[in-house]
């Protein structure tokens, strides 16, 4: 959203940091996707900003792009959100083989990797970040997300905080 995270920072004895903002409800919505190589255990992270809520289509199309990458097919591992269970049955019969989904439990964000990427973005790098438009917090989330895909231990430590072995 375009109203900051704000969390703890410091700043010089005297000099409180004031984060200027206002009431604004304007929003992106990011799907994501951390891959894992199962011979060489490479890390990627994968992902896709849209301007509206994502729905079962984006999720569908997002997953196409992804087996672009992937020829031989992927494994899914998702929660039940609805738009994953809606989309999952589109990519069934769509992909065939290609798409295997491995459901993980519900209301169980901390076993997901990919929540992670997004605790970090949102209450790391970009906390008390005010961005001027959706275009300058879009630019911003290229940004976070691109840093983090370069960064091989980061990602090794989402798995590990999830407690998931590589």
């Amino acid at each position: 959203m375009l109203q900051p995270t704000v969390r703890r920072t410091w700043a010089p004895k005297g000099q409180t940091p004031v984060l200027c903002s206002w009431d604004r409800r304007d929003r992106l919505s990011v799907i994501s996707a951390v891959t894992c190589s199962p011979k060489r255990r490479r890390l990627g992270l994968y992902f896709s900003i849209e301007n509206h809520n994502i729905r079962a289509d984006d999720f569908e199309a997002f997953v196409a792009d992804l087996l672009k990458h992937f020829p031989a097919g992927i494994i899914l591992v998702i929660d039940r959100w609805m738009v994953h269970r809606s989309g999952v049955r589109s990519l069934k019969s769509r992909f065939g083989n290609r798409v295997d989904v491995e459901w993980l439990p519900a209301y169980a964000p901390e076993l997901n990797p990919d929540e992670q990427v997004w605790n970090h973005s949102k209450y790391s790098q970009l906390a008390n970040f005010i961005p001027d438009n959706v275009e300058h917090l879009a630019e911003a989330v290229k940004e976070s997300i691109g840093r983090q895909s370069r960064q091989q231990n980061l990602l090794r430590s989402f798995f590990h905080c999830a407690k998931l072995n590589l």
